[in-house]
């Protein structure tokens, strides 16, 4: 299945589509190369056009980024973007137990990478800064995506789906927190948003998956469940 038939497939069909993609053999390697390393360039190429080229601000007053700051925000967001890529799946193949499921390192891999589609395609919005906001509202749908893949690729009890979920996108926000704060290590800006300023001390990747662990063993997750079940009554 061609890169363009797979987004069509997922954004369209995804609960027809998640089997499709359990079944095929695939390894880190391969789904890097056929998809995400091409995903995750979309919302770094288009930032880097918006702030160039376009610009944002208020009130009359535009503001462009120099080329040459721009192009080095756009390689590190992208490298930083393929490795959050990568703790995320090992933090969704460690939790897998813990919810019913399995620890599968290739299948988490799967969930965030085409789970993620839907915000990777909503980069497209920062070729203009002042709608780069609309890729947020993108990106809920991949809060979908990734729910009703996670029982078919990681075997949780549909019924725990839920709260599986709620972890995951905990897990994501931080570690885009954690992307940010490695950014400022290299520019003045943090990379996400190309116009965000991050305080505070950056973490490694490696050392980002033990921290993100750790927070979501601390999340009361009996009660999640208990609102989840509550919520489908």
């Amino acid at each position: 299945m061609s890169l363009i038939e797979r987004v069509r497939s997922l954004l369209l069909r995804p609960k027809q589509t998640w089997p499709v993609i359990a079944a095929e053999p695939a390894d880190a390697a391969s789904i890097y190369r056929r998809y995400v390393v091409i995903l995750v360039a979309i919302p770094a190429v288009c930032a880097f056009i918006g702030w160039t080229l376009v610009g944002g601000g208020a009130f009359g007053v535009t503001y462009r980024l120099p080329i040459a700051t721009a192009l080095v925000q756009m390689i590190v967001g992208y490298l930083l973007s393929l490795a959050i890529v990568y703790v995320l799946a090992l933090i969704v193949s460690a939790l897998a137990p813990t919810f019913g499921g399995r620890n599968d390192l290739v299948a988490a891999l799967k969930v965030v990478a085409y789970g993620s589609t839907a915000g990777f395609l909503g980069g497209v919005f920062s070729l203009l800064p002042s709608l780069s906001w609309l890729g947020l509202l993108a990106s809920f749908y991949s809060i979908y995506l990734i729910y009703t893949g996670l029982p078919v690729l990681m075997r949780c009890p549909p019924e725990k789906a839920g709260t599986y979920t709620v972890v995951v996108v905990v897990c994501a926000l931080i570690a885009m927190i954690v992307l940010g704060a490695v950014s400022a290590l290299f520019i003045e800006r943090g990379a996400v948003g190309f116009g965000t300023t991050t305080v505070g001390a950056p973490a490694l990747p490696g050392a980002a998956a033990a921290d993100l662990k750790g927070m979501v063993q601390g999340l009361d997750l009996a009660r999640l469940e208990a609102t989840q079940r509550t919520a489908k009554r």
